[in-house]
């Protein structure tokens, strides 16, 4: 499978992207307080474009399970938007004024663009590597 293969020649990448910096400190608590609000409020952007770009899959697809498989996708990100609610209110960052960094813009833009210019299958494609890296750092 193709997507296999593409993790499998990308494993080294996900290997460093688990010892960032960042994510260890998200993992062991050491994080700063200052960045873990700010990543709070940018990944409830990304989450909000990503649930998004589900939708307009949704939308597009060409048959009644096809659809429920991108709705249940889009109802996962939205389950996870209330965690960030939880978070936010927690470490006081308002997820409504929030200010997207320029590579969250340049992502979620990217997202939203080839959501409404394309087909599912290119929908797909480009949002799986964030999801499959996510997962990867999540399960470690």
């Amino acid at each position: 499978m193709i997507s296999n293969n593409l993790w499998k020649i990308n494993q080294q990448l996900a290997t460093v992207c688990l010892s960032h910096p960042f994510v260890q400190g998200i993992a062991d608590g050491t994080l700063p307080h200052k960045s873990f609000a700010y990543y709070v409020g940018q990944d409830a952007f990304f989450l909000r474009a990503f649930a998004r770009a589900y939708s307009i899959a949704a939308a597009k697809s060409p048959d009644w399970k096809i659809f429920e498989l991108f709705h249940t996708l889009a109802g996962g990100v939205k389950d996870e938007l209330q965690l960030h609610q939880n978070y936010a209110a927690k470490w006081g960052v308002n997820l409504e004024t929030i200010t997207p960094g320029f590579s969250t813009r340049r992502y979620t833009d990217f997202l939203l663009a080839t959501a409404w210019s394309n087909n599912i299958g290119a929908i797909a494609t480009a949002m799986t590597p964030c999801m499959r890296l996510y997962a990867f750092l999540g399960q470690k």
